[in-house]
């Protein structure tokens, strides 16, 4: 719905006022199973993404830490470990971005990830793949230094004690993703165009070839959308966050409520 609703120059038969009418009119017209079309890429790539991720910023955040505030927690230690954990993450990630908006695009002439990705490497090249990766980190660094404090700042004080409390991993990690989500739509928007390469949108500025550079992406959103056009999907991408973040850190701080536990016994 998010990939939907960020094309600049839609399809009139793929122009939605609202998130509901977009899930409607997708599942009415294309089948109950086309809003989940790239999910198996996603899945892929998340599994080594968000193991580096959280890794690089538990390791990060503890040794910033120590640096910043000797025993205690600093903001600014954690806004830096999110921000440097996001370069590990988007490396692998971004190819599966790419692929996924593809697939999801209205009309996409692409029936699988393996053909999505065979052609566009035959016609676009390995760059391609990587053509949104400094936009997608422009992006995310801020939406994870601002996702990481909000998240950090509510459990000191939802959780001061810093226990094992799913209630309050998942209040924090949704405010914390709609925060940062709402905050960071317009990179976004830009980050959707350059995987894309919505070629109605192109065409229609005379742009020939393939778009390239965050500031061409925000030049041609700005003069097809003005202002407005750089939130759209906002709702869209407000609502996809919330749960994805929710689920990310509850599912996270469990295993590491479990694993820290046993660990003990194990060497006992």
């Amino acid at each position: 719905l998010q990939t939907r609703m960020q094309s600049l120059q839609p399809d009139p038969k793929a122009q939605y006022r609202s998130v509901y009418e977009a899930l409607k009119k997708m599942v009415l017209t294309e089948g109950l199973w086309r809003p989940l079309r790239g999910i198996n890429v996603t899945m892929l790539g998340a599994g080594p993404a968000h193991a580096m991720y959280f890794a690089c910023y538990e390791k990060m955040k503890k040794s910033l830490s120590d640096i910043f505030q000797q025993g205690g927690n600093s903001h600014l230690a954690n806004g830096i470990a999110g921000s440097v954990a996001t370069l590990l993450h988007d490396a692998v990630m971004n190819p599966a971005e790419v692929v996924k908006q593809r697939l999801q695009m209205f009309n996409s002439p692409y029936t699988s990830v393996l053909g999505c990705v065979r052609a566009v490497q035959r016609t676009e090249g390995f760059g391609a793949f990587y053509r949104s990766y400094t936009t997608q980190l422009t992006m995310n660094v801020p939406f994870q230094a601002i996702h990481f404090i909000t998240y950090e700042l509510l459990q000191e004080h939802l959780n001061p004690r810093r226990e094992y409390n799913p209630r309050s991993h998942i209040v924090a990690g949704a405010v914390a993703g709609a925060v940062a989500a709402a905050a960071t739509t317009p990179l976004d928007v830009c980050k959707t165009l350059l995987n894309t390469q919505e070629n109605t949108a192109l065409s229609s500025l005379n742009i020939r070839g393939h778009l390239s550079g965050m500031a061409n992406a925000f030049s041609t959103v700005y003069q097809l959308g003005g202002l407005p056009g750089f939130f759209k999907g906002v709702q869209a991408r407000v609502i996809y966050q919330m749960p994805s973040t929710a689920i990310a850190w509850s599912v996270y701080e469990f295993f590491k409520y479990f694993l820290t536990k046993h660990a003990p016994e194990k060497r006992t």
